[in-house]
């Protein structure tokens, strides 16, 4: 069934979710930067407000199950961290470029897999591939080396969000719903 006739289906009301760490301005800018580094011909660069990092993606969901999830989500118990985004590389078949933490921090695992447990409580099925934490920088790219980037990035993580994607014909649509703070 296509996305728009699901969501039809439910009177409408069903919403594409995920969660997502959702950087700030500057953070966002900087990956931008090394975005226009790496993506210099070919690619549709991602425009620096909607860089973001999906933790899981959550599919079309009612709004009982969204009231689980938020409810799940406030408590989620991880520490704020820092994220130092510093290697690039290419998913060549999506013809994704993208940017990534050499080492995924201890916390960051502990998060994705709280969220993932999350959306199992509230009755969703998650994509049951190994979570590997990236930042898209470009779709349509020809694929860029997997290596380091020319400037890492330093991301300060204390929260974590629930995000509305809107598909439309120029690329994706995010809205931050809400937010929850990392604590110990």
């Amino acid at each position: 069934m296509s996305s728009a006739a699901e969501a039809e289906g439910d009177g409408g009301r069903r919403e594409r979710l995920f969660f997502a760490l959702w950087p700030d301005r500057e953070v966002q800018e900087a990956l931008a930067r090394q975005a226009r580094r790496l993506v210099r011909k070919a690619g549709r660069r991602i425009p620096p407000e909607r860089i973001h990092m999906t933790l899981v993606f959550l599919g079309w969901v009612d709004p009982a199950t969204r009231a689980c999830l938020e409810r799940a989500a406030g408590a989620v118990v991880v520490p704020p961290f820092e994220l130092l985004v510093d290697r690039a590389g290419a998913f060549p078949r999506a013809r994704v470029v993208w940017a990534g933490p050499g080492a995924a921090p201890a916390p960051l695992a502990a998060l994705e897999e709280a969220l993932r447990g999350a959306a199992a409580r509230c009755g969703l099925e998650t994509d049951p591939r190994p979570f590997v934490p990236h930042v898209t920088l470009a779709r349509k790219a020809a694929p860029v080396p997997a290596g380091p980037l020319p400037e890492p990035v330093r991301w300060p993580v204390a929260d974590f969000a629930l995000v509305r994607s809107r598909l439309r014909p120029g690329g994706a649509e995010y809205e931050v719903l809400r937010r929850w703070p990392l604590r110990a």
